[in-house]
């Protein structure tokens, strides 16, 4: 129950466990084209260019980066976490001009900031925002600051790896031009692909580039003739996860993403309802806190590590730390995808009461559980 990896479904350790294929065989061709299908529905897009990155979400993150930017690019990145810091950074390794946009961790970025950075830039490549910051649990509203950016002839890069299947993510309704996600939080498959997708906009400035793709293994514009119609060898893609993917995304749609999300909804707020009944309260901006992963303050002096050290070795439970500025200040519970069960929810306070209680704080356990409802 921590930021990621997820549990994930029988039916997708299952879908591992199956013989290998060749990487262009015609039936794991097949395969992969219904994965691109099935991304389309799941990121609500009909970019052509959409498929699975073979490496984690930070290899999306590079993937959007060093295909979009040339060496003096000038770039705005919202700054409210871990993940748009590391975004600044691969950026910078592109020869990128960043301008960063900041934020107090926990807190969006707010579109009037966007707007004054675009002031202050003569000719932005892109504006680039994590949509949701798995370090602080902030959700920032996206849509008009994409406006924003088309506005000033950006392109618009959004981060959704803790948000993809777990949150609404519309990439065509919202003008997104380029994105990632990764698999092992809401899709809940095992970590190791990146589904990524770009628009006609993106896709042209990644091919009439001046410069050669710093990244052979990342330039789309080879990847594309693997991933296309051509099906011309790049590179030996991870059959085994390819396979999880498929089953992954099989069960999301099963679902219905309006039925996904609305379970992430529901948890997140019965878990929110338990913790207040404790005395305990999520740290993220309200009004824009994430379904899928809660920043719980960690209550004057109470030791945190201590506290996690108990869920994990007394029951079985795993959280995450705080990172940054909030080390030691927050246990970061997660709710993704398979993991987003009221069980769950109801497990997971329990044992935090009762070793909050052990530890001399005296804590409520049985209201914390009865307001979690049925």
């Amino acid at each position: 129950m921590g930021p990621g990896p997820s549990d994930v479904a029988p039916s997708v350790l299952k879908a591992m466990a199956q013989p290998l294929l060749g990487h262009l065989d015609p039936v794991f061709v097949k395969m992969m084209e219904e994965i691109k299908a099935m991304l389309r529905a799941v990121m609500l897009t009909k970019n052509d260019m959409t498929f699975p990155i073979s490496g984690t979400g930070s290899a999306g993150m590079e993937f959007c980066c060093v295909n979009l930017i040339e060496p003096g690019d000038e770039v705005i990145i919202g700054v409210n976490g871990v993940f748009g810091t590391r975004m600044v950074d691969v950026a910078e390794r592109c020869g990128a001009k960043v301008t960063k946009v900041e934020a107090p961790w926990g807190r969006i970025i707010e579109p009037s900031q966007i707007a004054d950075a675009l002031k202050k830039v003569s000719k932005p490549k892109f504006v680039a925002i994590v949509h949701a910051e798995t370090s602080t649990g902030a959700l920032t509203p996206v849509e008009e600051i994409s406006k924003l950016a088309h506005s000033a002839g950006a392109l618009m890069v959004l981060d959704t790896v803790t948000s993809l299947g777990g949150c609404p993510v519309r990439l065509d309704d919202w003008g997104i031009d380029a994105v990632y996600s990764g698999t092992q939080k809401c899709l809940s498959c095992p970590p190791g692909l990146s589904p990524v997708s770009l628009s006609p906009r993106a896709l042209e400035a990644a091919t009439n580039r001046k410069s050669k793709v710093q990244s052979w293994y990342l330039d789309v514009n080879l990847l594309a003739s693997y991933w296309g119609q051509d099906r011309v060898y790049h590179h030996t893609a991870p059959i085994s996860m390819n396979y999880a993917l498929h089953e992954a995304l099989r069960l999301v749609l099963v679902e219905g993403l309006e039925n996904r999300w609305r379970r992430h909804e529901q948890n997140h707020l019965a878990l929110k309802r338990g913790l207040a009944a404790m005395g305990l309260a999520l740290t993220s901006q309200e009004g824009h806190q994430l379904w899928q992963l809660n920043p719980v303050g960690v209550p004057e002096g109470v030791d945190e590590v201590t506290v996690r050290k108990a869920l994990l070795t007394d029951h079985n439970i795993e959280v995450g730390a705080g990172l940054g500025p909030l080390k030691g200040k927050i246990w970061r519970i997660g709710l993704m995808g398979e993991t987003s069960k009221k069980e769950n929810v109801r497990t997971v306070l329990d044992a935090l009461g009762e070793i909050l209680n052990a530890a001399g704080r005296k804590t409520d356990t049985e209201a914390a559980v009865s307001a979690v409802g049925a």
